[in-house]
């Protein structure tokens, strides 16, 4: 049986694209709602990482930049060992929306876990975006 290999999420943000770009491509932005602490090189091939509250970790490799449309990168996979190599590929796109921003997240690269591990890593992905991207409107709708 295959699974599916990826995430999408698609929000609207009453908030302009470079707006929306700053709290997902900088450390003072990532911190305020994605994870406690955050560093970005914001560069293909840069290395960010992020922290949270629990003490769970992430370090990420930044692959693709587009300012401000597109932003992707590679992380860990959640719930396989720290040296597995295997990672996600997480892309987020903006698009002006009216006087906001339509983002769409994609996460993929889950088709290549046994079904163990990808029901771990696929559910617990599944939530965590929906709760991040809440946590991302509340964060920029208190900054205005």
């Amino acid at each position: 049986m295959g699974f599916p290999d990826r995430i999408e999420r698609t929000v609207e943000l009453a908030h302009p694209p470079a707006t929306v770009w700053a709290a997902l491509t900088t450390a003072d932005g990532l911190s305020a709602w994605f994870g406690k602490d955050a560093r970005i090189d914001l560069r293909p091939g840069g290395s960010a990482s992020m922290r949270w509250d629990s003490g769970h970790t992430a370090d990420m490799r930044v692959e693709r930049v587009e300012e401000p449309r597109v932003f992707g990168f590679t992380w860990h996979i959640f719930g396989l060992p720290e040296d597995d190599p295997r990672r996600t590929y997480v892309e987020f796109t903006l698009e002006p929306a009216g006087g906001g921003t339509r983002l769409t997240v994609v996460e993929s690269g889950f088709a290549q876990l046994p079904d163990d591990a990808y029901r771990t890593a696929y559910e617990g992905n599944t939530q965590g975006w929906a709760s991040e991207l809440g946590e991302l409107a509340g964060y920029l709708d208190a900054a205005t």
